[in-house]
């Protein structure tokens, strides 16, 4: 995957699970700045941390 590709994913999959969390009450319009930092530096170390290379994969181990 493309830098710029995986960037823009990670940008997308980051605002969708905040307007979820808003429309769901989770997290309030106000809160979103703060929210969205930590949604985004999350799913951006996950996504990084899977696709490492030399890191064998296992998608049958739970996350940690």
């Amino acid at each position: 995957m493309k830098k710029m590709n995986q960037d823009e994913q990670i940008l997308r999959a980051a605002k969708e699970i905040v307007v979820k969390f808003i429309e769901t009450g989770r997290v309030s319009p106000t809160g979103f700045p703060e929210a969205f930092k930590t949604i985004y530096k999350t799913v951006d170390e996950t996504v990084k941390r899977s696709a490492a290379p030399g890191e064998p994969e296992d998608h049958n181990k739970e996350p940690s």
